[in-house]
């Protein structure tokens, strides 16, 4: 579908540039714009290698997996049906660190990891669970320490000081997550949300 709309929008947007007779406009600024895309992907890059490679010494010297199991008890009390010792609890442990860091594209396939570990536990296939749910919030909200891909873009687009988005992204994502684990832990209490125990697993419809 995305592909589709943005289809629509570069024919759309020439064939308008040809009737008005502004397409030597838009071939300019397409041009300037391809450039300047170009310009500020090689300059996230070395950041991103960066704290790519930082989170990477990280995994190696063991200090991730000394977090993962810090925020453990946290994990057990938001996810209380999730078994001891399930793989799901170390890839969304895992997952949570990365995105506290920043580093989104390491968190994505930790997510992914998570939410196919956490099907496992899912007798209604199809239909997300209670512990998905929290996930998928916590996750969305993505609570993060060092927001690493802000101060990437900002760095890149020659900011003096990129660093400056630290604290209130700290602040924004701290109420975001908080209110993000509320709403999910609320809303899993209200019966319309929840999965009818007499439904068997290929039924459908509402609970």
């Amino acid at each position: 579908m995305l592909n589709i709309i943005w289809l629509l929008l570069l024919v759309g947007s020439t064939a308008i540039a040809m009737l008005t007779g502004h397409l030597k406009e838009v071939v300019v600024s397409v041009t300037e714009s391809a450039n300047s895309a170009f310009k500020l992907a090689l300059g996230l890059t070395g950041i991103m290698a960066l704290w790519l490679g930082i989170m990477r010494i990280a995994q190696d010297s063991g200090l991730v997996d000394k977090f993962t199991n810090l925020i453990a008890p946290l994990m057990r009390f938001l996810f209380p049906s999730i078994p001891a010792g399930h793989p799901a609890l170390g890839s969304m442990a895992m997952n949570i660190v990365a995105n506290m860091f920043g580093l989104n594209n390491a968190a994505t396939p930790l997510g992914i990891r998570a939410m196919t570990d956490l099907d496992t536990l899912n007798r209604e296939k199809g239909t997300a669970t209670d512990a998905m749910c929290m996930f998928l919030a916590i996750n969305t909200s993505s609570l993060q320490l060092v927001p690493a891909g802000a101060i990437a873009l900002l760095a890149a687009g020659g900011s003096s000081d990129p660093t400056v988005v630290a604290f209130p992204a700290l602040l924004a994502t701290t109420v975001s997550t908080i209110f993000g684990v509320l709403a999910a832990s609320l809303l899993s209490k209200l019966r319309r949300f929840r999965l009818d125990p007499n439904r068997g697993p290929n039924d459908e419809g509402p609970a």
